[in-house]
């Protein structure tokens, strides 16, 4: 039997797929290859993918309701890491349909196929987006955030709320990541990191939004593997002291969690291009915005919760992760 990995073609999806084939887990990789950023960048994960053992394709909407019940029945997966989502926050300004198609239709399939064959823990993508334009830093599971921004982060509040519905009702260990700013290697090309290096090289300005002030909590892709790879094997279990009177936003009376998975520092916009210009040897044209509709000025992680649940310890500083990131894409691109 295998892990069921969704988006497995995509940023985080090809890397968590990578480490767990490379600790000996088979793993059934679902990934539709749409359209929404450069396909050939997709097939390439995949090729890599495909080359190595203990891995399976299909080629499938999360929304295809009858597709996604024959692929549960057929492969009845030990777990299941829903990561295939319609991504961006801006994006969802331009397409919302998307966003209900993929993250609330799709998501509702994966938890109908865990209810028809029972898996040990659903693990699934959330995101910081969901805190909205909370100023409370850094941003804690424990506190409410019922108030987001864009249709993005309301579809991933979503996710959240359906998933708690499923393991209340039907048993189903769950648990939610909310990702803070995921960078590295094999980035998407709608990212910052990804754009700025292109145009940087290029001899072409970037946008900095929010005239660089923006603070972000930037992870490394390789923290956030660690993150769900050592979740795999810890499903929630309903929390005894859980009070419906003073009821935790995090923790439930069904198996069922919420967690960050965050370096937990922030680092301006400004720094981030600063250590990219380092590593590329060239200087970036600026080209300072004001702040886009949908975005937040800063967003940091409270880990503590992770910590403890998981031993979770981000290591990978910004100055380190965007150089691998430099070195992968002049590898990659030839530049």
């Amino acid at each position: 039997m295998a892990i069921l990995v969704t988006g497995s073609a995509g940023f985080i999806g090809f890397h968590l797929s990578q480490r767990l084939l490379a600790a000996g887990e088979s793993v059934v990789g679902l990934d539709n290859l749409n359209a929404y950023y450069d396909p050939k960048l997709k097939a390439a994960r995949l090729a890599i993918l495909e080359q190595t053992p203990g891995y399976r394709h299909v080629r499938l909407d999360l929304a295809d309701r009858e597709g996604m019940a024959a692929l549960f029945g057929e492969t009845k997966p030990t777990a299941v890491v829903n990561l295939a989502a319609q991504a961006g926050v801006r994006y969802s300004l331009e397409n919302p349909e998307a966003y209900v198609d993929s993250n609330v239709v799709g998501f509702l399939n994966i938890l109908e196929g865990c209810r028809a064959h029972p898996v040990s823990h659903l693990l699934f993508a959330s995101t910081s987006s969901v805190y909205g334009n909370h100023l409370n830093l850094p941003f804690s599971v424990h506190e409410a955030a019922p108030h987001p921004i864009t249709l993005y982060s309301a579809s991933k509040l979503a996710n959240e709320a359906m998933a708690h519905a499923y393991a209340h009702l039907f048993g189903i260990p769950a648990t939610g990541f909310r990702f803070f700013t995921v960078y590295g290697p094999w980035g998407r090309p709608d990212m910052a990191l990804f754009k700025f290096t292109d145009a940087i090289l290029k001899g072409e300005p970037i946008d900095v939004y929010g005239e660089g002030r923006m603070q972000r909590d930037f992870t490394y892709v390789g923290d956030i593997v660690d993150g769900l790879v050592a979740a795999l094997s810890r499903p929630p279990a309903p929390n005894p002291a859980w009070d419906a009177t003073h009821p935790d936003p995090a923790t439930s009376a069904a198996p069922w969690r919420i967690l960050n998975l965050g370096a937990g520092q922030r680092v301006e916009l400004m720094r981030y291009i600063q250590v990219l210009e380092e590593k590329l040897g060239r200087k970036a044209v600026l080209n300072l915005m004001p702040m886009q509709a949908g975005d937040v000025s800063a967003t940091e992680a409270d880990t503590e919760e992770t910590r403890a649940v998981l031993d979770y310890a981000p290591s990978t500083s910004v100055e380190v992760g965007v150089g691998r990131f430099v070195d992968w894409y002049r590898d990659y691109y030839g530049v």
